[in-house]
C-alpha cells in the first residue's frame, strides 16, 4: 500500500492558520466584488473594495457630531402651537403612553414648553431658524434638513453609540472606521480617519470606542489629534531618539514581524506594522497641518474670534478643512454640552455662540475653495428634545428631556438637495407625521452618498456577517440631488 509521506511538524493546524488569511481575503473579495466599476478607491492604500459599487458624489465627510442632543424646538422645528399652549398638559393623545426616562417619568404634570427665541424664515428655501443661529441663518440655501430623524435609544450612551456604529451595544466598529476599511485612504501621510473634540468642555463622557474599529483591523480606528506640543499621542520620538534611529527601529521590527505573521497567519500583526508606519509618517505631516498660523486674517474672521485658540470647536472647524485639502475621508469633530435638562436657555446661547458661526464659516469656506461639491457636511446630536418642560416651567426658564421619537440634523454639500427640508412633526413637535428616517436610513445614505452600497460591505465576525446598518436600513433618495 503506497502512502504519501506527510511533512514533519506541518499539522492541519499549521495549514488551516497559514492559509486561512490568504483564502478569507479571495472570498472576502469575490463577495464585495462591485457589479459596476468606477475607479479605485485610493492611491496604494486602498480598502477591502478595491473600487466603489457605483459613483460616488462625495469623497470625503465632515460630521459635526453635537453630543447631548441639541433642542431641535428652539433652533430648527418651528412650532408656534407650543408657545399659544405653553404651560398646557401634554395631550395624552399626543403622547400616546410613550416611553419617558426616569427623570420625567415621575413628574406629575408635562407642561408644554415653547421656545422664548424668535424664528424667522431665511433665503430662497425660507427655512424657520432660531435667532439662536445668525451664521447658520445665512447658508440655508445650502442646507439640507432632515426633521424626522428617529432612534431607538433614549438615554445618551447607546443613542451615541447606535447612531455612531449601528448598534446600541458597545463593540462594533464606527462609522468613520467602516468607511476606512472599505475605502482606504486617499492620503499616505494621513490617517484615513481623523477625531477633534473640543477643548475644556463637558457633558456627556465621549468614549474612544465611539470611533473605535470593533472587530476591524485596528488601522481602521480614528486618530484622535490634540491641541497643544503632542497633536497624537506617543507620536514624537523619545529624547535622544532620531529620525533615522526610529526609522532602522522600525525596518528591523517589520522583518520581525513578518517572521511573525508567517508563524502565527493573525492578520493583526499586519494592521499594528500599518499602524507604525503610518506613525513614523505622520511625524512631518501631523505637525505641518495642525500650523495654522499661516491661514490669513480673512479666514480667521471668518470662523470667529474663537478659531485662534487652539481646541476650541471654531480651531476644530479651521483644522477639518485643512484635513480636507488633504483628503482625509472621514473628520468627525465633537462638542459637549447639549445635554440641558434645566436651564435650557442659558445653556443653548453659550452652546450656539460656540458653534454656530464655525460651522457656517466651514460651508463658506469650502463652497470658496470648489470643496463643498465633493465634501459632505453633517450636523447633528444623537436625539432630540422634549416639547415639555423637564422640573418647574417659567417665564424664562425650562429644561427639556430626552425624546427619541423625532429630531432634527442637516447635511450641506456633496451629492444632497440644497435649500430641502424633509420630513415633518406634528404641531406639537412630537411626533413624526411624514417621511420618517430612522438611524439605519442615515447611515446607509451616507454610504450610498461615499459610492458604497451599504448591504454589501460587510466582515464577518463570531460566525456572522456585520454591516454599518445590521439588519435593516434603507437609503432615503429623496434627499439625493
Amino acid at each position: 500500500m503506497h502512502c504519501h509521506q506527510q511533512s514533519p511538524g506541518y499539522s492541519r493546524r499549521d495549514f488551516l492558520t497559514k492559509t486561512s488569511l490568504g483564502l478569507g481575503a479571495l472570498t472576502l473579495g469575490s463577495l464585495l466584488a462591485p457589479v459596476q466599476a468606477w475607479g479605485k478607491t485610493g492611491p496604494g492604500n486602498g480598502g477591502v473594495l478595491g473600487q466603489t459599487h457605483f459613483a460616488p458624489k462625495a469623497k470625503r465627510i465632515i460630521y459635526l457630531f453635537q453630543s447631548g442632543a441639541p433642542s431641535q424646538l428652539d433652533l430648527f422645528d418651528y412650532k408656534p402651537l407650543l408657545n399659544q399652549r405653553n404651560g398646557e398638559e401634554l395631550p395624552e393623545s399626543i403622547r400616546k403612553g410613550q416611553r419617558l426616562t426616569g427623570m420625567t417619568a415621575g413628574q406629575a404634570s408635562f407642561p408644554l414648553a415653547g421656545s422664548i427665541f424668535k424664528f424667522q424664515q431665511h433665503g430662497q428655501s425660507g427655512a424657520w431658524v432660531s435667532e439662536l443661529m445668525p451664521h447658520t441663518a445665512k447658508v440655508v440655501d445650502e442646507l439640507c434638513f432632515v426633521k424626522s430623524m428617529y432612534t431607538e435609544a433614549i438615554n445618551h450612551d447607546p443613542a451615541a453609540t447606535f447612531i455612531q456604529t449601528g448598534s446600541q451595544l458597545p463593540g462594533r466598529p464606527s462609522m468613520g472606521a467602516w468607511i476606512s476599511y472599505g475605502l482606504g485612504s486617499d492620503n499616505e501621510n494621513l490617517p484615513a480617519f481623523v477625531v477633534l473634540v473640543t477643548k475644556d468642555k463637558f457633558g456627556q463622557p465621549l468614549y474612544a470606542r465611539l470611533w473605535g474599529n470593533g472587530f476591524l483591523p485596528s488601522q481602521h480606528q480614528g486618530v484622535q489629534f490634540r491641541p497643544g506640543k503632542n497633536p497624537v499621542l506617543y507620536l514624537a520620538n523619545p529624547p535622544g531618539v532620531s529620525g533615522q534611529q526610529r526609522k532602522e527601529q522600525l525596518d528591523y521590527l517589520a522583518q520581525l514581524e513578518q517572521l511573525n505573521h508567517q508563524d502565527l497567519g493573525d492578520p493583526e500583526i499586519l494592521a499594528r506594522m500599518a499602524q507604525y508606519e503610518m506613525a513614523f509618517r505622520m511625524q512631518t505631516s501631523v505637525p505641518e497641518i495642525m500650523d495654522i498660523s499661516g491661514e490669513p486674517d480673512y479666514i480667521y474672521e471668518l470662523y470667529g474670534p474663537d478659531s485662534r485658540k487652539p481646541g476650541t470647536f471654531a480651531a476644530n472647524c479651521l483644522l477639518a478643512r485643512r484635513l480636507a485639502e488633504r483628503n482625509v475621508k472621514f473628520i468627525q469633530l465633537y462638542h459637549q454640552g447639549w445635554d440641558q435638562h434645566g436651564n435650557l436657555p442659558a445653556g443653548i446661547k453659550t452652546q450656539c455662540k460656540e458653534t454656530d458661526q464655525p460651522t457656517a464659516a466651514l460651508i463658506t469656506d469650502l463652497k470658496q475653495r470648489g470643496m463643498l461639491e465633493d465634501t459632505l457636511v453633517i450636523w447633528g446630536g444623537e436625539f432630540g428634545r422634549t416639547n415639555y418642560s423637564q422640573g418647574k416651567l417659567t417665564p424664562t426658564n425650562y429644561g427639556r428631556d430626552h425624546h427619541p421619537k423625532c429630531y432634527t440634523l442637516f447635511m450641506a454639500g456633496a451629492g444632497v438637495k440644497k435649500g430641502f427640508s424633509y420630513g415633518a412633526t406634528d404641531d406639537f413637535g412630537y411626533n413624526i407625521v411624514q417621511n420618517p428616517v430612522h438611524i439605519h436610513d442615515f447611515q446607509a445614505t451616507i454610504m450610498q452618498l461615499l459610492g458604497i452600497d451599504h448591504e454589501r460591505l460587510t466582515f464577518k465576525f463570531q460566525g456572522r456577517r456585520y454591516r454599518l446598518t445590521d439588519v435593516h436600513g434603507k437609503v432615503v433618495r429623496e434627499l439625493l440631488s
